[in-house]
């Protein structure tokens, strides 16, 4: 193992092996820009939801007889709608997702019967039994998101768990991401057959290349990419992704 990476998994690793590996949650990533979402509750745990929605694209509203300081803003700037009263039944209309930062037990049983009548997406914060889904622990590099669930149990080890893979996974696993995203779609375009893309893919995704970032050892990505890929593939996106990691990197000091 080289960097924290496995260069080559065990025989026979997976979850499959655990006996009792019976968690009702279904890991998904979901588009939600464009899309409206709803938080009821304008409180500091609301406030955290609604910027993670925004962070996202989505078109958020929240319900709440009062904001946060900081939601106020949000509202005033015509960034977030906002309904200024309870939850009242049939608020959940035409609304993508939904979740409840509210801590009365009443209201939190309420959305709750509202959003399976109505087959909507729902997150009660800190309360599992009402959720039919969950928002895990996610670290984030540019476009890759690694995230670690405990189905509920335990959002401190989760949180515990993103701190360490926050630090094994810097900036630079953002700009590898964006190069290899680049040097798809040239392979793609080529017309390869699918079987003969997946080995292409496969040898391009070297990890050692995230380390070469970091080193600022750009001249053996260069290497690298022309090996898998022939001498005349266009290494534009080399000037692009350097660019692009001295900007992260002087964003993290």
């Amino acid at each position: 193992m080289q960097n924290g990476l496995p260069q080559r998994l065990p025989d026979g690793f997976g979850w499959k092996f655990l006996s009792g590996d019976t968690s009702q949650y279904f890991p998904v990533c979901l588009k939600i820009a464009g899309r409206q979402c709803l938080v009821i509750g304008g409180g500091r745990v609301g406030e955290r939801k609604v910027k993670g929605l925004l962070d996202h694209g989505a078109m958020v509203k929240v319900i709440s007889p009062e904001l946060s300081e900081s939601l106020s803003v949000l509202e005033q700037a015509g960034t977030i709608d906002w309904l200024p009263r309870l939850y009242q039944e049939g608020d959940l209309a035409g609304v993508f997702l939904v979740i409840a930062a509210t801590d009365d037990p009443a209201v939190q049983e309420r959305v709750h019967a509202e959003a399976e009548e109505r087959n909507i997406l729902l997150n009660v914060a800190d309360v599992p039994k009402w959720c039919n889904f969950i928002l895990p622990a996610t670290a984030r590099r540019g476009d890759l998101s690694v995230s670690v669930s405990t189905a509920g149990k335990s959002p401190a080890l989760a949180s515990t768990l993103r701190q360490a893979l926050e630090v094994q996974f810097g900036p630079e696993y953002g700009v590898l991401v964006n190069i290899l995203g680049t040097l798809r779609e040239t392979v793609l375009a080529d017309g390869r057959p699918h079987e003969e893309n997946k080995v292409i893919f496969a040898r391009l995704a070297d990890p050692e290349m995230a380390v070469w970032i970091k080193e600022g050892l750009w001249h053996k990505l260069a290497r690298h990419i022309r090996e898998v890929l022939g001498p005349d593939v266009s290494l534009g996106c080399l000037e692009t992704a350097q660019q692009e990691y001295q900007q992260y990197s002087g964003a993290m000091r």
